[in-house]
């Protein structure tokens, strides 16, 4: 695999999150790999699932078959993990309501007024 035929930095980790989310139960390291189409190898899986693990964003236990093996999962659902990130960017450096600015300059109008209504529904929203 060419530098140009690699995936962009972090798409494994995402990739093998969709995997355990659309399954919905458990899975061993082969099954994900096999949720991937089989392309990534076993130990790259492996290598992703436990950088996961450390990172707080998958769960794991032992494999119902016995032996070394284990199972993993997601601890949290898609929009929970991206709305951690959104915060954790906006709590870093910089310029919190330029980043706001910037993010709801270029918002498609019924994203816009989805979120209108949610800020109104908010326990702290103005009265």
């Amino acid at each position: 695999m060419t530098a140009s035929e690699r995936r962009p930095w972090g798409s494994l980790e995402v990739d093998v999150l969709a995997v355990l989310r659309a399954v919905g139960e458990p899975l061993t390291t082969a099954q994900v790999q096999a949720g991937l189409g089989g392309g990534p190898a076993y130990n790259t899986v492996q290598t992703i699932l436990t950088r996961l693990l450390d990172k707080g964003l998958t769960q794991r236990g032992p494999s119902p078959q016995g032996g070394r093996g284990h199972v993993y999962w997601p601890t949290q659902d898609a929009p929970t993990v991206t709305a951690q990130r959104m915060r954790e960017l906006l709590d870093g450096p910089g310029d919190r309501r330029a980043v706001l600015r910037e993010f709801t300059a270029d918002l498609d109008p019924a994203d816009a007024d989805l979120l209108r209504a949610l800020l109104a529904q908010a326990p702290d929203a103005p009265a």
